[in-house]
């Protein structure tokens, strides 16, 4: 996928020529912790979104889940943009993982956003790296559905985010856009408990 993704870096600058540089994604589910706009913002800020002139308005939705079982993920992205997706998981916002690190490249346009390290084998915080790798506007939602670690976490933090290819950056979200969900997480006594992962 990574080769893949490098190798179509032409393709990605003509289509980001082309296109807005601001991407935005919503998140349909589960229930985003922020209340989101048709845009899905406020979503630049690491790790949860808000802006610094726009913190956000906490929606107070929590999303209860059985440890080991599946949680389906809904992404829209309403205003397009090449890149990919990320997902992870912590006990507490300030333990969720850094944005992903960046290769820039020089452009006509200036320095852009080359690719982003994608996890080949996540390890938690990570569950998922490289989603949903595009360089054309999507046409439906993104779903997926991540099996959730056999855990008791009351209010786990969910962290979603969109890495922009061929961007300049902001200055409050770097390269990637964010949201989150909280995840009321009860084990199930019946499957094996994970690690202190």
């Amino acid at each position: 996928m990574k080769k893949s993704f490098v190798a179509g870096s032409a393709l990605l600058a003509a289509l980001a020529a082309a296109q807005s540089v601001h991407a935005h994604f919503a998140l349909r589910a589960p229930a985003s912790w922020l209340v989101e706009d048709d845009k899905g913002d406020p979503q630049k800020l690491a790790p949860c979104g808000g802006v610094e002139q726009n913190p956000g308005t906490p929606t107070g939705a929590s999303t209860d889940v059985r440890g080991g079982q599946k949680l389906k993920v809904v992404v829209e992205e309403t205003v397009f943009h090449p890149g990919h997706y990320r997902i992870a998981l912590a006990r507490k916002r300030n333990l969720l993982p850094a944005d992903p690190e960046v290769t820039m490249h020089d452009t006509d346009r200036g320095p852009r956003s080359l690719s982003a390290k994608i996890e080949t084998n996540p390890q938690p915080p990570l569950l998922a790296d490289g989603l949903w790798a595009h360089t054309e506007k999507p046409t439906k939602n993104w779903e997926t559905e991540i099996t959730i670690p056999n855990i008791t976490c009351d209010s786990c933090q969910l962290q979603v985010i969109e890495f922009m290819a061929e961007h300049p950056g902001v200055r409050q979200g770097g390269f990637s856009y964010h949201h989150c969900a909280v995840l009321n997480i009860t084990a199930d006594p019946s499957k094996p408990p994970e690690d202190a992962r």
